[in-house]
This record gives structure tokens, sequence and C-alpha cells, in this order.
């Protein structure tokens, strides 16, 4: 057979037969690079592309609440947090009626060592704990150092959210805006009364939970604790099944959000997959932890390089023990 010979073609078959039986054969070549690079294109634009939908978050929310009044605006309510104490994870701050108090709690040893940082945040208003969106804007692929978003928005304290922007689905109702109303899975509802429950996005609408007094959402999970017991099948459960995100099982880094009491609670980023600093926790793990905090309502939050906690200026945890933020799209914030 010769170099230009398509296998199947018989070697005394007439010249014009071989050449057709060639371009047949370079012509699917062709086309499967073509599908191969239409799957890579697909992939980058899915994932990797910035697809901007509100392209100036701060003034969509200022203009969302002039049409609907005071209730509801931008600004939060009147109870505001400062920072007079040193910077420390150990630290303690309050005024006008919010706390926030962040320690670092280390257990087991050697290889078996976990280290995770909890916040203990009592609001004076439930309007006091914000979200805001990286790089001020909404959309798909939008990503920002939680650092920096929480820097850009002058938190006191702030860990990262749900990363809303790595799906389409979900309902997202931030700081009393709705932005996003696709129910799919199991989200966490922040109420104005200072109440915190898990529920269905599939058997209402962000419209009903705004008029229900829902301030804020987040939409990944699972729920880790319901009436301060551990969730059964939260060991097995997975979010979601996009392309690297099969699984949110094993020791990971993990994100955490509880409710103690009305306007009172915890945040918790455990750091993972660093030998001898911390290993990372399983999904019950993290349930424990809460449960031991004394949270009645827990939610799991993203995780893995995604987790992270910001306080009073500086990045407190270690994220994946290299001390660098990965992007994320949110964060939960309490403004100083």
């Amino acid at each position: 057979m010769t170099h230009d010979q398509h296998p199947g073609t018989p070697l005394d078959a007439p010249p014009d037969r071989r050449r057709r039986r060639r371009r047949a054969f370079l012509a699917g070549g062709l086309a499967l690079t073509l599908t191969l690079g239409g799957a890579t294109a697909w992939a980058l634009d899915r994932y990797v592309v910035e697809h901007v939908e509100i392209a100036d978050v701060a003034a969509y929310e200022a203009d969302q609440a002039s049409d609907v009044g005071t209730e509801g605006a931008s600004s939060g309510g009147s109870s505001r947090t400062s920072s007079e104490t040193a910077v420390s994870a150990d630290a303690s701050t309050s005024s006008d009626g919010t706390s926030v108090s962040v320690r670092q709690v280390v257990e087991g040893s050697g290889d078996d060592t976990v280290t995770y940082y909890v916040a203990d945040v009592v609001l004076g208003d439930a309007t006091d704990l914000r979200s805001a969106f990286a790089q001020n804007a909404f959309g798909e692929n939008i990503t920002e150092k939680t650092s920096d978003i929480a820097a850009d928005n002058d938190a006191l304290l702030a860990i990262n959210g749900d990363y809303y922007g790595f799906r389409s689905t979900g309902i997202v109702i931030r700081n009393g805006v709705v932005y996003r109303d696709e129910g799919a899975r199991e989200g966490l509802a922040f109420y104005r009364d200072g109440t915190v429950e898990v529920y269905d996005e599939t058997t209402t609408t962000a419209q009903e939970l705004v008029d229900a007094g829902v301030w804020n959402t987040l939409s990944f999970g699972p729920a880790l604790l319901d009436g301060g017991e551990v969730v059964d099948g939260i060991d097995d459960v997975e979010v979601d099944t996009n392309v690297g995100n099969h699984s949110i099982q094993g020791e990971q880094p993990r994100t955490a959000v509880g409710l103690v009491d009305e306007n009172h609670l915890v945040f918790v980023v455990v750091d993972g997959r660093s030998a001898g600093y911390s290993r990372g926790v399983t999904m019950i793990g993290l349930a424990e932890i809460m449960q031991d905090l004394g949270a009645t309502t827990a939610y799991n939050l993203d995780g893995g390089g995604s987790s992270t906690m910001y306080y009073d200026g500086e990045l407190v945890n270690d994220p994946l023990g290299r001390g660098a933020e990965r992007g994320t799209s949110d964060i939960l914030y309490v403004g100083e």
C-alpha cells in the first residue's frame, strides 16, 4: 500500500476511484477535527469565557431598591460593624449590635490533622449579611479572588459563596434582588427576620421568596443539618455533574454556613489537601463540626480551592496549603 492509499481500496482500482476514496477519507478526518474543535470551543464558552448579564451590579441593586422603596435598599441595615482590634484569627470585633469573632481550631495530629476556621456572627440586623459578585458583575464564568471581592466591598468578614457562575440554574436572590429564577436543587434562604431555612427550589419562584421576606439565597448544597441532626445521605450526594465537578465526597477543603438562632450564624472554612497541616473533612465530618458549634440548620457551599475566609483585611485560612486563592463568582460578607 502506498502512503496515499486508503485502506479498503483495491490496489488495482481505477485512479479516479482511488482519488474519490482518498478525498472521502480526508473529508472524514476534517469533519472529526472540526467536531473536536467544536467541542473544545463549546467547553471554553461554557466554562471559561465570561458571559456578563449585568455589568454594574451596584447600580442595578440601587435601581431595584429605588423601585421598591427603602425596604431592601442595597445599603443594608442600620447596624454596621467596625474593626478596632489587631488583625488576628482570634480577634473579636463588635459595634452597633453586630459582632464577629473568628478563631482557628486544630484537631488531630500528623497526617490526620484537621485545621479549620470558625466565624461566629451575631447580626444586629439580618440585612447586615450581604452578598457581592466578582468584578461587580453578574453572569457566568466571572471570577475574582474572595479577598479582592471583599476588599472592593469594604468587608470585615467574608467567605466564598456558592459559585453561582459555574452553572446556569438555581434561584439567585442577593441583597433582596432577584438575579436568576431557575429552580433546580435544594437551596438555602436567609430571611429578613433573621431566620434561615433549607428549601426546594423547584416548588417556588424567586419572586415568591422575595415576597415572603427572603434577603439572600444560596444554591449549592447539600443541607448538612436539619433540626440539629445530620441529614441522611449526605455522604454520597452529588451536587452537580458538570465537567470537573462530578463528586464532592472524600476528605476535602470545605465551606459551610449554619444557623444557631435568629440572627446568630456560624461560618466554617476547613482547609485540606495539605499533609501535616490539614487533610480536610468528609461531608459528614463537616456536618459534625457544624453540629458541635450549636447550629440547627447548616448548608454546604463551594469547596476545594474556593474555600476561603477573609477577616479584617487578611486571608485567614491557607487554601490547599499554598496560600493561593482560587477565583470564585461571589461572597457572603459582613461590612466594616
